[in-house]
């Protein structure tokens, strides 16, 4: 049976933690400009944002740089329909989604204009309303974060 010693363990994580410090800032060096590049700015777990957003990306998040446009388009029907995409936060200005309407759809486009956070919400009922019939009161709700970042 080897006898395993345990003494190169802290040897390889200092030199781990000096090679990591390594090359990080530039300095007065021949070559090196005084300056420390920044980190990237997208958030982890952020999606690119697809041309337009559905019912089925509810809870996700997207990214957007400055300049870009995000369209939602939910399908809904005039017995359940979506009410208005509400934006709550910074980052996004609504625009002009250039598209027609069926009864009970909600559609909308927003200009990211500068760097900050937004949530898009919107609901419809989770049965359709008929005097004939036992209503519910339940929603279905639609959310989704949007992180505008500066390019």
């Amino acid at each position: 049976m080897r006898r395993t010693t345990h003494h190169r363990m802290p040897a390889l994580a200092a030199l781990a933690l000096l090679l990591a410090g390594c090359g990080t800032q530039g300095g007065g060096e021949a070559g090196g400009s005084g300056t420390v590049s920044p980190a990237p700015t997208t958030p982890k777990g952020c999606a690119a944002a697809r041309a337009e957003l559905a019912a089925t990306d509810t809870g996700r998040t997207f990214c957007l740089s400055v300049g870009e446009v995000i369209r939602i388009g939910l399908d809904g029907t005039s017995a359940r329909p979506w009410a208005p995409v509400k934006a709550g936060g910074s980052g996004l200005e609504a625009t002009n989604s250039g598209v027609v309407l069926q009864a009970g759809d909600a559609s909308s486009a927003f200009k990211a204009v500068s760097a900050g956070t937004v949530r898009l919400t919107s609901s419809r009922p989770l049965c359709p309303s008929d005097p004939a019939r036992i209503s519910c009161e339940g929603l279905q709700e639609w959310a989704v974060t949007v992180v505008v970042t500066k390019p």
